[in-house]
Order: structure tokens, then sequence, then C-alpha cells
């Protein structure tokens, strides 16, 4: 299977136990680093998490386009300093999702899944630290 199909097959699983899987990752995400959550707002913490799922799901749907990934992801990177967000948060995003995911997904995770998500997260948020770079130095 490659990592885009491991990856939609276990956002399905997440989804059948919690269709807005990204309520329990703040939920870990909070657990795991406390200190980023003052950057939420609670009334918006609803709001936010469908966001973020939208935002996974996209990036997802265009896993093989270069351009729009680069494009989109720069574009987030760049917004989220204007939130407080730093570059050491984006592991702790990614290491609290995958938790997410094995968690939601229950047995049928494997380590092929979770390679799959470390990886693709690990370029993904590159693409955005780029972004956030390129507004710190062109403000």
């Amino acid at each position: 299977m490659s990592d885009k199909d491991l990856m939609m097959e276990s956002i399905t699983w997440a989804a059948e136990k919690e269709p807005v899987i990204t309520r329990r990752f703040y939920e870990i995400l909070f657990e795991r680093y406390p200190q980023v959550a003052p950057l939420f707002s609670r009334n918006a913490r609803v709001d936010q998490a469908r966001m973020l799922q939208d935002a996974i799901l996209a990036a997802l749907d265009h896993f093989d386009d270069a351009p729009w990934l680069t494009s989109t992801l720069g574009a987030i990177g760049r917004k989220h300093i204007e939130y407080g967000v730093t570059d050491e948060m984006y592991p702790w995003v990614g290491e609290s999702l995958v938790a997410t995911l094995a968690e939601l997904s229950g047995p049928r995770w494997t380590p092929a899944h979770e390679a799959a998500w470390i990886r693709t997260w690990g370029a993904l948020a590159g693409l955005a630290l780029a972004g956030a770079a390129a507004a710190r130095a062109n403000p």
C-alpha cells in the first residue's frame, strides 16, 4: 500500500470511532503540551477542530500535487506566525496527530500506518515551516 492509501485507511478507521478526529487530537496535544493551549480560544476549539480536519483531508486529496501543497502549506505557515506558533510546535502537532490516529484506529493500526504518517507529516510540516521562515525573512 502507498503512504496515501495507508493514511486514508487510518483516517477512515479513526472517523468511524470519532467523526471529528481532531477533537481527540486537541485533547492529546493539550495534555502533552499544555503550553500551547493559550494559543486556542476556548470558544473556537470546535471550529478549529473542523478546520484542522478539513486541512488534513485537503492535503491528502492533493497528496500528489506538489505546487498546491507548497503554496497552501506555505501560506498556513506564514499565517501561523501571527498566532504565536513556533517552529518547535510542529513536531508536537505531528506526534499528537499520530497518537490520535493510532488510538482511534485501534488494533488495525500498524507500524506501516505510523511510518506513513510520520513521513508525510515531516514533509507537510517542512512546507509550512518554509512558509514561516520566508515570512520572517520578508515581514
